[in-house]
């Protein structure tokens, strides 16, 4: 069997486990949906029960979307950010992306008890939020970015990028050391995320900012094969270092920033994802790894929404905490096989 042929198969194989997932992400909650009523609910034909068809169309497709749009971007953004940086523990927020938006939200959250509390109930909304964070992660990025063009050293950025997270991160540890109980467990139950919280305005919105970085992924395809082979031998084959690595910086960026604002800071996926990926492949090739970790990541997402909105219960769990309980262990396992990375 040649080896186009053997991918075919597997890409074939997980988008039915794709499908699978999805239809049972759909059918499960706090009220169980026989598949048979999911996909006549999908398709506009008549139910059983007109409720099915409300809870399906109105919450559970919008957040299976939303679960689906989140794997994917961060698996993508964290294979960008593991073959730029030529290291297996980079993730998606290395840039201090998440750090700039959950900055952006405590400056709202419980920056609001100095401006007043009726202030801060004014200005506090779903859309308040969304903003606070763009508002956070493109000031990262922005800093990030010139630092980028003024410094050649690829690791000296991911070094820089971490210390911009560690300065975010002492100041919202000051903001919160200082904020009232109600305000510090708003920003508590926001850094949990969450998927089920978006309507179809914005979805429109997060899938589009999502489609963008998917694209310029794919547009890095060729840049980031050549990097594999690290920077002196990319740059006597004519590529520019310097050009590359600003469009996979912006890549990632819209990727995980518009993630993080619309769904909160999601752990370990865009780690995890990449190197499931390359176990399951064996290959360093980005235009077999960008599609796969795309439905990877989506299917990774839709089992741990699965998971955390516990079937036929009325609570749901923090997604973060069940994207953590199943990614940290999957990098453990990773690091004691010690297997030489794809780099």
């Amino acid at each position: 069997m040649t080896p186009n042929r053997s991918y075919r198969n597997v890409f074939i194989g997980i988008g039915i486990l794709l499908l699978i997932c999805f239809i049972i992400n759909i059918s499960l909650g706090s009220v169980f949906i026989p598949w048979l009523d999911t996909l006549r609910s999908l398709v506009g034909a008549t139910v059983d029960k007109e409720s099915w068809r409300h809870i399906i169309i109105a919450y559970r497709l919008p957040k299976a979307i939303t679960a689906i749009l989140v794997g994917s971007g961060l698996g993508v953004s964290g294979l960008l950010m593991q073959t730029l940086f030529r290291n297996p523990l980079a993730g998606p927020f290395v840039l201090g992306i998440s750090s700039g938006a959950s900055l952006g939200v405590a400056l709202l959250l419980l920056g609001g008890s100095f401006a007043g509390s009726v202030l801060s109930v004014v200005l506090i909304s779903k859309w308040s939020l969304v903003i606070a964070a763009s508002l956070g992660s493109i000031l990262v990025l922005i800093a990030v970015m010139i630092v980028s063009v003024r410094i050649r050293d690829t690791m000296a950025i991911l070094i820089i990028g971490l210390m911009f997270g560690s300065i975010t991160t002492a100041i919202v540890s000051v903001l919160s050391y200082f904020a009232p109980a109600e305000q510090l467990q708003q920003f508590i139950f926001w850094g949990f995320g969450s998927l089920g919280n978006l309507t179809w305005n914005d979805l429109l919105i997060l899938s589009s900012i999502t489609l963008i970085g998917l694209l310029l992924a794919f547009a890095a395809i060729k840049p980031l094969n050549t990097l594999l082979l690290g920077e002196n031998y990319a740059k006597s084959l004519g590529l520019s270092i310097k050009k590359s690595r600003i469009l996979i910086l912006i890549a990632t960026s819209l990727l995980a920033g518009s993630i993080t604002a619309f769904a909160g800071p999601i752990a370990f996926v865009g780690l995890a994802v990449p190197h499931l990926t390359r176990q399951l492949f064996h290959t360093s090739d980005h235009k077999i790894l960008l599609p796969a970790v795309i439905l990877f990541g989506s299917i990774i997402m839709l089992i741990c929404d699965t998971i955390a909105q516990v079937p036929a219960s009325d609570f749901t769990l923090p997604i973060n905490a069940i994207t953590s309980l199943i990614g940290a262990p999957v990098v453990i396992w990773l690091l004691v096989r010690k297997r030489k990375m794809l780099f």
